[in-house]
Order: structure tokens, then C-alpha cells, then sequence
């Protein structure tokens, strides 16, 4: 019998919903059983295949990821078992290693070896669509960004997958995928089927 995939998806802000059925979506496309579901709880951590941190405001979803005990039940099972995450803006953020002028008021993952800037487009109203090349993706994807970071560095066995002029808004290390921009707000499934491939 295949395996069921558990895909746990962080309840706390963001497009939220658009996640879990944009990755429902990708497993029925990709013939793969699995349940998408959401994480609101430290033990629920333990359960899953692979996890997405959606976006939303970075210092917001930190602070509670944290006092609840989810951050560091996150990064023991990213040590322990590589478990299979994706960041999408304050996701990105999340998951980095360092952050430009941070005041200690995010609290990171320290999982991907990058530093990030938050905002670095600008605020809400600077909100834009932007068509970008990824590696390996054979046409072009139309990223939406929304208050959206960037990598401004990666170093070891981090490699960028996508730029905007010299931005990095995409990247990758090893089974950790950080976005600066939200694939769940677009009819365009090919960003969670990549992740989807990370998993399997």
C-alpha cells in the first residue's frame, strides 16, 4: 500500500486555506495520496511528512511559533529527520539564518544558510505581479509579491533558484525551499509540485 503523505500547514497567518488546497490540488494532479492539514499545536509537528510556513507578518508568526513551542519542535525535526520544509515571505524570513538590521525581535529557524531584508520591495501598496525564471521550470512563472523579503546572500549548500534584477526571491537548500513571493495566490501548481518532488 503507498504511503500517505502529511503535509502540515502553519495555522497562524497568511493565505492559509490557498495553501492547503493549492497543495491538494498538486497531490491529485501528481497521483499521490495525502492529506494537507492545519498545525496549531507543538505535538502536531511529530506527525508530518512535510511542513509550509505561509506568509504573513515575519515578527507576528515568530513570536507565537516560539512561545508555543512549535519554532523549536520545527528546527528538532529539521536536525533529526531533514524534514522537508517550504517558506513563502515571512515563511522565507523564518527560515533563514540571519536578517538585515534584525532587532532580535524575529526569532529565526536558523535552518537555510541565507540572509534575508525584509519589505525589501516596499510595503502593502507595493505589492506587485512579476513574470521570473526558475531553474529547471521550462516557462516562466508569474510570481505575486506581497510586502515581499529578499535573499541578499546565500552561502554553503544554499543555492538561489530565482531573481528579480540581482534580488534572490528564491532558493534552496537541500529539502528547505524559501520564496519572497506567495505560489498559492496563482493557478500555477508548479511551485508545490517542485516541493512535492522534495518530499517524495
Amino acid at each position: 500500500m503507498v504511503k500517505q503523505l502529511s503535509i502540515g500547514v502553519i495555522g497562524i497567518q497568511g493565505a492559509i486555506s490557498e495553501h492547503i488546497s493549492t497543495m491538494q490540488k498538486a497531490l491529485k494532479e501528481t497521483n499521490n495520496p495525502g492529506n494537507v492539514f492545519l498545525i496549531k499545536q507543538k505535538k502536531q509537528i511529530n506527525k508530518v511528512d512535510a511542513l509550509i510556513i505561509p506568509g504573513g507578518e515575519s515578527t507576528t508568526i515568530s513570536r507565537i511559533l516560539d512561545k508555543t513551542g512549535i519554532l523549536e519542535n520545527i528546527s528538532k525535526r529539521i536536525k533529526k529527520d531533514k524534514l522537508p520544509v517550504m517558506g513563502t515571505c515571512a515563511g522565507c524570513v523564518i527560515l533563514s539564518s540571519e536578517i538585515k538590521n534584525n532587532t532580535k525581535e524575529v526569532k529565526l529557524l536558523q535552518a537555510m544558510k541565507m540572509k534575508v531584508k525584509r519589505n525589501a520591495f516596499g510595503r502593502q501598496r507595493e505589492s506587485f505581479e512579476k513574470t521570473i525564471e526558475i531553474k529547471d521550470f521550462t516557462k516562466p512563472y508569474n510570481a505575486v509579491f506581497i510586502r515581499a523579503p529578499t535573499i541578499i546572500e546565500t552561502w554553503n549548500n544554499c543555492k538561489p533558484l530565482a531573481k528579480i534584477n540581482e534580488k534572490i526571491v528564491m532558493a534552496r537548500q537541500e529539502n528547505l525551499l524559501a520564496l519572497s513571493f506567495h505560489p498559492e495566490l496563482t493557478n500555477d501548481l508548479r511551485v508545490h509540485k517542485y516541493f512535492l518532488e522534495m518530499i517524495l
